[in-house]
């Protein structure tokens, strides 16, 4: 435990922890074994983290969150498993991380420069990027991956082993049994359905007129064309020469585990 480090009187912290310079841990937050927190990371109040879990630097948990539990999962029997957490993430008020199974990869990952916000739900095996924002009562099943720069707004629940890739915007209350494309949004509908593409968050990020235009005429491809998937993915193929978001959408669709949402 680094010099610089502050422990509030009332937390636990276990003697097989390892804390960086300037962690703080706040009142009645519990620290378990196994546990490495990485420099600048602040713990709130009445927190759990439970290892084996890696943490990186200037982190922010918020009160009630509760890290690293075991998976709520029927086939775990306690075998040893992970949580990695990145660099700068906020992680709100009773947001819930598990760490992997043992039949699912054994790890639960989340990258860099995340929200999560109040409530949110990241289950066993998860493997979520960086720059994300999941709003309040956002909730992954098990074996979810999410790309870079994914918003899923509240109440956004993602069933097991989809995938949802970069730049993706999940609307409010939508659910999601199918993998999603890199760049679309999904708005509510009984189960979530493609509306076009995440305009507004792409320009925000830099997309310039030419960038969207390739990715507009992916989508119609994709989606308005009416075309059998097969031949939507010729026609992406065609596309992807002259355009690298057009290339990772199209890498996206041929490795799709679940069916596509269409």
């Amino acid at each position: 435990m680094a010099a610089a480090t502050r422990i509030h009187p009332t937390a636990v912290v276990d003697p097989g922890a390892r804390l960086g310079e300037g962690v703080e841990v706040g009142a009645f937050s519990l620290i378990g074994p196994e546990v490495e927190i990485g420099d600048g990371t602040r713990i709130g109040p009445h927190c759990s983290i439970q290892g084996p879990a890696r943490i990186g630097r200037d982190n922010r948990f918020h009160g009630h969150a509760a890290i690293g539990g075991e998976p709520q999962d029927k086939k775990f029997r306690g075998e040893r498993v992970d949580l990695t957490i990145g660099d700068r993430n906020v992680v709100r008020e009773f947001v819930t991380v598990n760490r992997g199974t043992g039949d699912g990869g054994g790890t639960t990952r989340i990258g860099d420069d995340n929200w999560l916000l109040a409530y949110v739900h990241v289950a066993h095996d998860c493997i979520v990027g960086s720059h994300c924002v999941f709003s309040n009562n956002a909730t992954l099943a098990g074996h979810v991956e999410i790309g870079d720069h994914v918003i899923l707004s509240g109440f956004a629940g993602i069933h097991q082993f989809c995938r949802i890739g970069m730049h993706a915007f999940v609307g409010m209350g939508a659910f999601v049994n199918g993998d999603v494309p890199p760049f679309v949004t999904v708005a509510q509908d009984g189960y979530g359905r493609p509306r076009g593409i995440n305009s507004e968050g792409l320009k925000r990020r830099g997309f310039d007129a030419e960038r969207l235009a390739a990715i507009k005429r992916a989508y119609r491809a994709l989606y308005v064309s009416g075309a059998p998937l097969e031949e939507a993915r010729a026609k992406l193929a065609e596309l992807a020469a002259g355009s690298d978001d057009v290339r990772a959408l199209l890498e996206f669709v041929e490795t799709a585990r679940r069916p596509l949402l269409r």
